[in-house]
This record gives structure tokens, C-alpha cells and sequence, in this order.
């Protein structure tokens, strides 16, 4: 969807290359003066620009250029959302536990915003998202989002965070910013093998990966990928608690392939196509034994007299695959390519029980038995995108030139939920006799929740990038896209820099921007049966524009709109020095929220209404919150040499505050905003990421041997609690936490070199909280980084 501009500063980028996290702090900047410039390297492509010219350039908004290529042969993280939580401050992904399909992914996240407000990218084309949408004791609650652990490390040549809003660039969800995953299509083999595990002797992970590129045809090339990821189970629960809380257990096997091929003149065409499977398995709320209250409401005394954890299994399937050509047609280059995306969430629930069978079964003389696996249903989501792209350098037309960018989108997308079978969701023994419906842990989806839906969006738009001088860059753009399930909207954008002297420049932006709501938001539907009053009535999350919605008064979703702000300088004094800082400030107009359940103690009247539906209570989607979120990026590099020793330092730091500015309920929904928006759920948006992240990194390499040490700071989080202070009950409150990783990488020749280290070195766990009005029951939630603590690892790299 962009084309490639020229980086002017290779040194810098050798400088990120070394970097001990393989971080790239201001690659964006490019600001060494033009005096300075003494080699000019092959272009790459850089997020946010469309410019193809081999004209000297600076790019005038921020973004970090990642290289991967350290931290997949020497990293110890395994998979790509935890490698990027550890680099990039602004970046936040935190494993869940307790938070049901949410254990099983892990979904994108910029400057505190939601995971549906970064649009990621891969070599610079749509990714789709996930069919799942975050529901209970999920940080992105309510959102949907990208997984980032479905494309292979090995496979990723680098990564480039666009920390701007871009929606006028990209269209929908690039509110808090870009992601773009570039995929390696170089020539060679390489291959790794990993194990890591935490301290306490569990959570064990293997990994083994290898990656294979080959020239085909007349100069093409094509680059093969394949990784098996075995994660295991953690658990975390104190001594004679029957929880199981930590990581969840998967296994992954990925597929990639990405590569190009000459045409006639300069034309390409090129192609990626990936494939993931994954078996995941989370552990639900543990359900009391022989004694307790939960026989036989949730449990049966001859399945499980001692009680038992349900687990909540999942197939996961994911596909992604894209063709195009690059060529030109006349002066114009012109990409045109296709792109298809697909994600598959089947859930099996095993070690569980229905209890009404198990119930029926007991009172007709049986043992009171139930069936102890159930298939629950499941969702898919599936997305193609068309795209057409043209851009023409005008040299000199305006000041020193002038870049034309124009082009066109259609995207259609489908969601489907599917039902599970009648065990997982039926009850069966009757009306006040005990025994809840459906399968302990996660009941089936029902036949009424079946969805397929579908809708289609069409989108133009014109970007121009202008160098007025020497000096002086303009940038500016415009999109209108036309959804056929809300109608039409228009962004713009408008970004410029300014060459104050030889090595600062100043830089800055503004622009507005939009999220569709996701068809899955729109959609989703979630059914299961209750007694409330002895008569069997309907819990639903309800989905938008059905009967129940509409009884409710709930209005037809739109989209969310935003403006963003941004004004930073970076400052390269020479080649061994660069810092950077970007104030950002974006608000947000209608965001979609998941409501709270109105029932006949939140909502007396509304519940006789909807009981007349057969629904006792009910929770909907809904754009009822602003926001604002203002917050500071700044990075900063070094690097020294002592005789032939080489020492690299970087400090990156994210701080940032998301406020809760207004809710507007609908009309049906007026005076009862404390249930649209409680306390609790505020709190979700405005403290579901930590507000302050910094890494500081100390890389040391002499001979053969390197040591890389990070240091990670995070800031303070309060989340609420069940009760909520209105009871008075306090919020949970984490404290500031440091952790710190250690590694030691010894080449043993130029094609090989060991790894080992340890991260979270210092066993540093969030504050203590009471279990009791945490989302997870435990004695602290997975915030900042996570409730394992200390791990260790080991892996080997051999080039070939």
C-alpha cells in the first residue's frame, strides 16, 4: 500500500542494527544534515509514505524501524507480540489468564488505546484481525484486535511502528498508529532451536524454526519460514487452591512463504502466503467439590467429588496470503495486489460438566453422570482486500519536488458464529431443580447466536508529499471510504518538518481519523440460560439491531472518529548520538464500549420490557465514551567503542494518560450511565496498559562474547474491583515495578552462536491484591509484565 523512499542514514541504521533490543529509536528522524551524508543505501520501505523517489528525504512524522534480526537469533522471548512489549515502550501486550478466549491470543496495542485502534500491516498490506472479541477480564475488553503471534519471528525482517494516526493514509483502525511486519525474502538458510522456562520449573517452551530463501525463475526469489512453538502451562495459584492460573498451553505450527518475481522492465510480482494452526488450552475457575455450593449446581459428587478446573480448549486457524505486481505504467509506478485473511476460533470444552444432565441423570436413579467434553461452537472471521496504488515524483515542481500518490481500496468481510451441540448450552432437568445449563467454563454458542454476516467498503484517497526547501517537508492527505452497513466518512492529514540546524529537526502533525465498527462487535451473540425468580430465563450479550438491542433502544453502531496531534524534534549531533522526543494528543469521539448488564436491580423497567423477550438480563455494544490521551515518546541512542570492544546504549521511554471525557448514553439508557459505564469498565479503558513504560539497554560486546541488559520499568495501573468503591471497596492499585533481563550470546563461528539468559531476572510480581474482587481470582491481575515471574532460556542460531 506504500511505496519505498531511500534512507539517508546508514550509520544510524547500522547504530539501531547493534542496538541491544534491536531497536531502532528514530530511524524515522533520518536527520543527519546533508553535509554529513557519505553513503546512500538501498531504499526500504517506511510506514506512512508513499513516496518513490531516489531523491535524499526525511520522513516528518515518527516511526521506529525495528530490525528482528538480534532478537530472533538471541532473544528471550519466543513469540512476536512479548519480543515487541520489551522493545517498543509504547507497545503493549500483555498475557491473560481467567479472561477465557482471550487466554489464547495475543492482540496488538499502541499508546494505551484499544487493540482495534492499531491497523497492522504486513509488507505494507491490511492484516485481518481476529474472530474473537475480548470479553470477561480482558485488558482490550470489548475490542478486537490482531494477533500478532500467528506469523513466525524467523520469518520477520523488521518491524516499523508509524506512531501517528494514519487513518487518512490506511483507513479504518489507525487511530493510535501503524504496525507494519516486513517479511525476509533474502537468500540463505538459517534456523534456530529454543527452550525457556520460569523459575518455578513449568511454563517450559520449545522452539524450533527454520528459514530457507532460493532464487526461482530469472532473478525472483522465494523465502520459506516453518516454526513449531510448544508452549506449557504455568500456574501460579497458592498452595490447596484448585485454580490454575498462568499461561496458557498451545502449540503452534506456521507456515510462510514470501517472495517476488521479475516481470518485463522493472515490474515484480509478488507474493506472501502464511498458515497457522494452533491447539490452545486455558484454564477456567476451578468449581467446588463434595461440601460445597456448587453440587449440583456447577458439579456433580460422583464425576468430581474433590472439584475440578474446567479447561477451555480452542482450534485455532489462520491464514493469510497477498499477490500483486509493482511496475509502471508511463511515469506513474503502480502497485495493484490482493489479499485474503482468515481466522477460525473453534472451542472444545473438556474436563468439565454439564450438571443439568449430570442432575436429571442422578434423579432418575442414575449415578449423576454428564458427559464430560463438549464441542462449544465457535467464530470465523474472513476478510479480502483489493487494492490499487499510483504515485509520480515531480522533480522540482514544487520547491525541490513534489511526490503524487492516489489510489483506491474495496474490502469485504465476513463473520460467522457457530453453534455448538445441544449439551453444551441445554438444560435438561427441569425449572428450580439445580442444576445449571450448558458446559461448565465456556456454554456453547446456541442455535439462535448463528451469524453470517457480511459487508463490503469501498475507499479513495490523494497523498502529497512535498519538499517546499532544503529545509522544509510538507506532507498531506486525504481518503473518503463508504461502508455499506453505516455509510461514509472523510479523513484528512497534514504533517510537516523543519530543518532548524544540521542536527535537529522539528516535526509535526495533525490529522482526523475513524474505526468502523467490527463485525464482530456488531455481531457477536452470546446466549446462556439462568434462573432468576424460578422461571428460566436468557442472559445474552446482545447483538446490535436484533430484537433485544432494539427493545433496549440501543441505536445502530457507527464509527468512532478522532483528531490527533503531534509535535516532536529529534536531535543527531553526530553518528553515534541520537535522541528523539514526540508530545502526541488524541481524542476520541463514540467509542464502542461493552456495556454493563442491565437486569431488574440496574434497570427495573427496562427488565419488564425485555422479559417479555424471555430475557432476564442483557449487556450490548455500544458508542456511548470520549476520550483523550495525551502522552510523550522519547528515545535516545549511543554508541562507543573501547579499542575493539563496542559498548551500545539506548533508553526508550513511553508515558502516556487516557481519560474518560464524556458518556453519552442513548435516550432509553438516560440517568443509568453508572451501569452503561461503570467504574470498573472506565477504568478498562483508562489504566488497561500501564501509563508509564521505559527500557534502557546496555549492549557489550568483546571478542566473541556479547551481554545485552535491559532494564524495563513499569508504571502504575488501578483497575476496579467487583464491589467498586461505591460499596467500599478500594481499587486494586499495581505499584511501579522494575524488572531487568540478562543474556550472554558467545559466537562460536561466523554461521553459529549460543544464547542463554534469564528475564525477569529478579523475580519482580505485581502488587497484592484481594482475590476477591479481582477478574481472575488470583491475588493480582496479568498486568505490566505478567504473574509468572523469572524465566530462563537457551537458544542455538546456525546460518547455512
Amino acid at each position: 500500500m506504500f511505496a519505498t523512499t531511500p534512507l539517508r542514514h546508514a550509520v544510524l541504521l547500522s547504530l539501531y542494527g547493534a542496538a541491544a533490543l534491536s531497536f531502532a529509536p528514530s530511524a524515522f528522524a533520518q536527520t543527519a544534515p546533508e553535509a554529513k551524508q557519505e553513503t546512500q543505501i538501498q531504499s526500504v520501505s517506511v510506514v506512512g509514505s508513499r513516496r518513490a523517489t531516489t531523491s535524499s528525504t526525511d520522513t516528518v512524522v515518527p516511526v521506529d524501524i525495528i530490525p528482528m534480526s538480534k532478537s530472533t537469533e538471541q532473544g528471550g522471548q519466543f513469540d512476536l507480540a512479548q519480543t515487541l512489549t520489551y522493545i517498543s515502550p509504547s507497545f503493549n501486550s500483555t498475557r491473560q489468564s481467567g479472561s477465557d478466549g482471550a487466554d489464547l491470543v495475543d492482540s496488538a496495542a499502541l499508546r494505551g488505546l484499544g487493540s482495534d485502534q492499531t491497523l497492522v500491516l504486513v509488507n505494507g498490506k491490511r492484516r485481518h484481525t481476529t474472530a474473537l472479541v475480548n470479553l470477561f477480564g480482558a485488558r482490550n475488553r470489548g475490542n478486537t484486535g490482531t494477533d500478532m503471534n500467528t506469523i513466525p519471528l524467523l520469518a520477520i525482517k523488521d518491524v516499523q511502528v508509524l506512531r501517528d494516526g494514519a487513518a487518512a493514509q490506511y483507513g479504518s483502525d489507525a487511530i493510535a498508529g501503524v504496525i507494519d511486519i516486513g517479511l525476509k525474502k533474502s537468500k540463505g538458510c538459517e534456523a534456530i532451536a529454543g527452550f525457556s522456562e520460569y523459575s518455578k520449573r513449568d511454563g517450559k517452551n520449545y522452539l524450533t524454526s527454520a528459514y530457507c530463501g532460493f532464487e526461482i525463475g530469472s532473478g525472483g526469489v522465494l523465502g520459506i519460514t516453518g516454526e513449531y512453538l510448544d508452549r506449557g502451562r504455568s500456574n501460579r495459584a497458592d498452595a490447596g487452591n484448585p485454580r490454575i492460573i498462568g499461561d496458557t498451553k498451545t502449540k503452534n505450527q506456521s507456515l510462510y512463504l514470501n517472495g517476488e518475481l521479475p516481470t518485463t522492465g522493472t515490474g515484480k510480482l509478488y507474493f506472501t502466503a502464511g498458515a497457522q494452526t494452533r491447539d490452545a488450552s486455558s484454564a477456567a475457575f476451578a468449581r467446588g467439590g463434595v461440601g460445597s455450593d456448587d453440587i449440583p449446581s456447577r458439579n456433580s459428587a460422583a464425576m468430581y467429588p474433590n472439584g475440578f478446573v474446567p479447561f477451555i480448549n480452542a482450534d485455532i486457524d489462520d491464514r493469510y496470503a497477498t499477490v500483486g505486481h509493482r511496475g509502471t505504467v508511463g511515469d506513474w509506478n503502480m502497485d495493484v495486489s490482493q489479499t485474503y485473511g482468515y481466522n477460525k476460533m473453534k472451542y472444545n470444552i473438556s474436563h468439565t460438566i454439564n450438571a443439568s444432565i449430570a442432575n436429571k441423570d442422578l434423579l432418575s436413579g442414575g449415578k449423576g453422570i454428564s458427559p464430560d467434553r463438549f464441542d462449544a461452537g465457535g467464530f470465523s472471521f474472513q476478510q479480502l482486500t483489493t487494492n490499487l496504488d499510483l504515485n509520480h515524483y515531480y522533480d522540482g515542481l514544487i520547491g525541490d519536488g513534489l511526490n503524487v500518490a492516489f489510489g483506491g481500496e474495496y474490502r469485504s468481510e465476513n463473520y460467522k458464529i457457530f453453534a455448538g451441540e445441544p449439551g453444551s448450552y441445554n438444560d435438561v432437568d427441569g425449572i428450580g431443580f439445580g442444576g445449571n445449563a450448558g458446559s461448565q467454563g465456556f456454554p456453547g454458542f446456541q442455535p439462535g447466536d448463528q451469524v453470517n454476516a457480511k459487508r463490503h467498503s469501498t475507499a479513495a484517497y490523494l497523498d502529497l508529499e512535498a519538499d517546499l526547501s532544503k529545509t522544509v517537508k510538507l506532507q498531506g492527505a486525504v481518503r473518503y471510504e463508504k461502508f455499506s452497513d453505516f455509510g461514509s466518512t472523510v479523513t484528512g492529514k497534514l504533517a510537516g518538518s523543519l530543518r532548524v540546524a544540521d542536527s535537529v529537526l522539528l516535526r509535526g502533525s495533525a490529522s482526523t481519523g475513524f474505526r468502523a465498527p467490527s463485525l464482530q462487535q456488531v455481531y457477536f451473540s452470546s446466549t446462556f440460560t439462568d434462573f432468576i425468580g424460578g422461571v428460566a430465563t436468557d442472559v445474552v450479550l446482545a447483538p446490535n439491531g436484533g430484537a433485544v438491542a432494539n427493545e433496549a433502544g440501543i441505536p445502530k453502531l457507527k464509527e468512532e472518529k478522532s483528531t490527533s496531534f503531534t509535535l516532536g524534534s529529534t536531535w543527531t549531533p553526530n553518528a553515534a548520538v541520537s535522541v528523539t522526543a514526540d508530545l502526541y494528543n488524541i481524542k476520541i469521539k463514540d467509542r464502542i464500549v461493552l456495556s454493563g448488564r442491565f437486569n431488574a436491580d440496574t434497570y427495573p423497567a427496562l427488565a419488564e420490557r425485555l422479559a417479555k423477550l424471555g430475557v432476564g438480563e442483557a449487556q450490548f455494544f455500544v458508542n456511548s465514551v470520549d476520550t483523550k490521551t495525551q502522552g510523550l515518546d522519547l528515545t535516545a541512542s549511543h554508541k562507543t567503542n573501547f579499542g575493539p570492544n563496542k559498548l551500545t546504549t539506548f533508553l526508550a521511554l513511553n508515558v502516556s494518560k487516557t481519560e474518560v471525557t464524556g458518556i453519552h448514553a442513548p435516550a432509553s439508557l438516560k440517568g443509568f450511565e453508572d451501569v452503561l459505564l461503570s467504574e470498573k469498565e472506565r477504568l478498562y479503558i483508562e489504566q488497561g496498559a500501564p501509563r508509564s513504560k521505559a527500557t534502557l539497554g546496555f549492549d557489550y560486546v568483546t571478542g566473541p562474547w556479547e551481554s545485552d541488559l535491559k532494564i524495563i520499568h513499569f508504571g502504575p495501573q488501578t483497575l476496579g474491583t467487583f464491589d467498586g468503591t461505591a460499596a467500599g471497596v478500594p481499587n486494586q492499585h499495581y505499584e511501579s515495578k522494575t524488572s531487568a533481563d540478562l543474556s550472554f550470546t558467545y559466537t562460536i563461528n561466523k554461521n553459529m552462536k549460543f544464547t542463554f539468559g534469564g528475564n525477569n531476572i529478579f523475580n519482580v510480581k505485581p502488587t497484592t491484591q484481594n482475590p476477591d474482587q479481582t477478574d481472575n481470582g488470583f491475588k493480582y491481575e496479568s498486568v505490566q509484565f505478567g504473574l509468572n515471574g523469572a524465566s530462563y532460556f537457551g537458544r542455538l542460531y546456525v546460518k547455512f
